[in-house]
């Protein structure tokens, strides 16, 4: 599943949120929900903008196959 950041216009926070790329979020508290974070002093209703996240997307199965598409500083990859 990609990850997206997400970079809140009222307090200037970025967040790496997971979600299926059907899914946009427009406001502070969907950003809060999907990541599983307080809120905290800003309004639910903050506006949120997608920002330049690297878009990874997690392998389903137990790591990726030696030698396969994406190199030895992908996420996927232990470090």
């Amino acid at each position: 599943m990609p990850t997206y950041d997400y970079i809140c216009e009222a307090n200037g926070r970025t967040v790496e949120v997971m979600h299926a790329m059907s899914v946009t979020l427009k406001t502070w508290g969907q950003v809060c929900e999907e990541a599983e974070l307080d809120l905290g002093h800003t309004p639910a209703d903050a506006p949120v903008s997608k920002g330049l996240g690297l878009g990874v997307v997690a392998p389903s199965d137990s790591g990726p196959e030696p030698g396969g598409p994406c190199g030895p500083s992908c996420a996927c990859h232990p470090h």
